[in-house]
């Protein structure tokens, strides 16, 4: 089954905490200091936790493309891990911001050096990689696997009239938002869009990149619609009606992506899934939680074209803080298997889980 995943923080989680997604899971997990079953003792709580990909279980499980992620955090955030290390990939500056941004890309370019893996930067990109990944075995090593350049906040653009060169190195799509970025309001940041958002938002249409609303404050979000005219996704967002914070969708938000023939990506994160769900508060989330928010979209759309994965794993949490069900990236059909059983047709789970990120991507990419 082909999996779209519009959501993977590979190039941070490589060089903020070496962890390289050639290996296996199995083997990062090993090199990892071990589990002891005390979530507060793992050492990367709070920033990943447990891992749940590498390029072999990718692999096998149908992922066939990915939009892998230009993240930077800044240090306003005032996120410090438990374990206590100093993170690199922050800044205080949009020149720092852009150094860790590059190089974060250039890591995606060296990756794509490697057997089977490839930037995808247009439409035909995709029709040939997709050809080929059809063609391929799940147990081929070296079975094609595709990397979409996403930006999750724009502060690494040190000006808008830099997109052209972001572009040019293969940017493709750009959240203008994190937390509050110069570019935009954002998760925990309320606020409208400054003018400087409003400049990016007209290079980027210019230039062809599509804008991701995911961490959009909700001021800003309007205002983005209003103020750009190209595709719009939102790479990793769940429903607010469930999640009631800033971070997630409202209906008529949802209403607005649809009208604009948006795809909007589940992250199967427990703290996503249910709002009572916290870090100092756990208790066991099924995958039945991910259904009730896919559900949602197809009910406020009429159909299930607007709704694919966005899964932030290994980047936004790892598998302490996931449903039950889902171990490592293998565990991944298992969504289609909870669809399955809530009554979706065999197309419907096929969209859900790549079609329709498939069908968006074919036309909102670059022809050539």
């Amino acid at each position: 089954m082909l999996i779209i995943d519009a959501h993977q923080d590979i190039a941070y989680n490589a060089l903020e905490w070496g962890r390289d997604i050639r290996r296996s899971v199995y083997e990062t997990r090993q090199r990892e200091e071990r589990y002891t079953g005390d979530p507060e003792s793992h050492p990367t709580k709070g920033a990943g936790g447990i891992a749940m990909s590498g390029l072999p279980e990718l692999r096998r499980a149908g992922f066939a493309v990915v939009c892998a992620t230009i993240f930077c955090e800044p240090c306003s955030s005032q996120h410090i891990p438990a374990c206590g290390k100093q993170l690199t990939q922050s800044y205080r500056t949009a020149e720092e911001a852009y150094q860790v941004g590059q190089a974060q890309f250039a890591y995606y370019h060296e990756l794509a050096r490697e057997p089977g893996i490839s930037l995808i930067l247009n439409q035909a990109d995709l029709q040939r990689h997709l050809q080929a990944w059809e063609a391929s075995s799940p147990e081929d090593p070296q079975r094609p696997f595709g990397i979409i350049p996403l930006m999750e906040g724009a502060d690494p653009i040190r000006t808008p009239e830099e997109t052209e060169q972001w572009h040019a190195q293969g940017l493709r799509i750009i959240g203008l938002a994190w937390q509050g970025t110069r570019y935009s309001g954002g998760t925990r940041a309320p606020g409208p869009l400054p003018q400087l958002g409003r400049d990016l938002l007209r290079v980027m249409e210019r230039v062809g990149i599509i804008l991701d609303m995911s961490h959009s404050a909700e001021e800003s979000f309007w205002q983005a619609l209003e103020n750009y005219s190209g595709p719009i996704m939102a790479s990793h967002s769940n429903c607010r009606i469930y999640t009631p914070t800033d971070r997630h969708l409202s209906d008529e938000m949802i209403r607005a992506l649809i009208e604009r023939d948006a795809v909007i990506g589940m992250v199967p994160g427990n703290f996503f899934l249910n709002g009572e769900w916290r870090r100092n508060h756990r208790f066991p989330v099924m995958l039945e939680q991910v259904v009730r928010h896919i559900d949602h979209i197809c009910q406020l759309s009429g159909d299930a074209l607007h709704v694919g994965l966005g899964s932030d794993i290994d980047g936004g949490f790892g598998r302490d803080e996931t449903p039950e069900e889902l171990d490592t990236a293998l565990d991944f059909v298992k969504i289609a298997d909870a669809l399955r059983q809530n009554g979706y047709t065999e197309a419907d789970i096929l969209n859900i889980m790549g079609g329709n990120w498939q069908r968006f991507l074919s036309h909102a990419l670059p022809a050539s």
